[in-house]
């Protein structure tokens, strides 16, 4: 069967199953991958990050592709993966902070789970960043400015695309891994 023909069919399974999944949204370094894999293990779902498949389909780094072929093209190999986890169940998924960008993506994700905004302050995330190890592989930067900089402009205009893509968001700044767990739990 041709590939296009089994999206069509992927497409309207969804109307007939409705599936249930947990996505995390939110700027980098927000804790979307670490919340992912605890609360994964709290409620026995599997747990992907939807960057991290990408970069196995692709077999080189986001780095990469943003430098060769551009955001443009990063944002489309993206929604793909996107659509590909979402035909799942029953799985945490941990997003791209851009991946609301296209309301594709944020349709897809709110048709099929629960979608939850992790937040956290500037300087919560530079903090975070400049402890991550994978930043430069995986977190090329976002415009030519500095850290702080790019991550108060960004934030600014995502965040309003966060909120209307949410159906709650959580304050990571002053809560352990393990609080922000069960106030998902309660919440979903």
């Amino acid at each position: 069967m041709r590939p296009e023909i089994i999206s069509q069919l992927l497409g309207c399974i969804w109307r007939i199953v409705p599936l249930m999944n947990i996505y995390l949204i939110g700027y980098r370094c927000t804790g979307k991958t670490t919340v992912g894999e605890l609360l994964s293990r709290k409620i026995s779902w599997p747990m992907l990050d939807a960057d991290v498949e990408l970069v196995k389909e692709q077999k080189r780094p986001i780095s990469e592709i943003v430098e060769k072929e551009g955001w443009n093209s990063f944002r489309s190999i993206e929604k793909a993966i996107i659509r590909k986890l979402s035909c799942l169940n029953h799985h945490v998924i941990a997003t791209g902070g851009g991946a609301v960008l296209d309301p594709e993506n944020v349709g897809i994700m709110r048709t099929t789970g629960k979608v939850i905004w992790l937040k956290a302050r500037p300087e919560t995330i530079a903090r975070r960043m400049a402890n991550d190890k994978s930043t430069g592989n995986n977190r090329p930067a976002l415009t030519d400015k500095g850290i702080f900089d790019e991550i108060e402009e960004t934030l600014n205009f995502r965040n309003p695309i966060y909120e209307s893509a949410m159906d709650f968001s959580i304050d990571t700044d002053w809560m352990t891994i393990e609080e922000i767990c069960d106030l998902i739990q309660k919440k979903i």
